[in-house]
């Protein structure tokens, strides 16, 4: 089955196609060449998740994912959230982890969590499907796998960011792995 995500992510791709496993072909908007902006302007990750899906889906008529995660941090009133990726700048990940860092500076309770909020698409509508891992945020960055705020993010009941992770490893216990097994069973 081929599946169109709505991303130019690479590392999203990847690791959605991973989890997915040979039975797809996850491709990309880049591999269909359209680099037309999405405006996410969503209130939740669901509004943002339905936008790119049902864009993707009207502009192809390609059944499509749309993503929309985050980093949930409890210290922080849930901030990033929505704005994870655009938090410090767009798509700085360096920046956004920075700001996550000095805003959590003498913070106690560095509870988070990670969700992915999948929306599938085709011509039956939306299906919206959930994921969440909890853990806590480190007080420095770990590993250089993985990517966005892996390197700061350590889930419950490990040692190690997911940026330590391997891709094998990480991709069992995420938030996006959680959401996929929720929308692999609908299949």
């Amino acid at each position: 089955m081929e599946l169109l995500v709505a991303t130019h992510n690479q590392h999203k791709k990847i690791e959605i196609q991973q989890i997915l496993g040979k039975e797809f072909t996850v491709k990309s908007l880049t591999n269909y060449g359209i680099y037309d902006e999405i405006v996410e302007d969503g209130h939740s990750f669901e509004d943002n998740a339905l936008i790119k899906a049902r864009f993707c889906y009207e502009k192809t008529g390609i059944p499509s994912l749309g993503d929309d995660s985050g980093l949930v941090v409890e210290a922080l009133d849930g901030r990033p959230g929505i704005y994870s990726a655009r938090y410090a700048g767009n798509h700085d990940f360096e920046k956004n982890i920075a700001k996550v860092l000095l805003e959590l500076e003498g913070q106690k309770n560095r509870k988070a969590f990670f969700t992915t909020v999948l929306c599938y698409y085709d011509q039956n509508g939306p299906k919206f499907f959930e994921g969440i891992i909890n853990g806590n945020i480190l007080e420095e960055n770990r590993g250089h796998k993985g990517f966005g705020y892996d390197p700061v993010f350590v889930p419950d009941g490990y040692k190690i960011t997911f940026a330590e992770m391997s891709p094998k490893d990480k991709n069992q216990i995420s938030h996006r792995k959680r959401a996929m097994d929720k929308f692999l069973e609908f299949l």
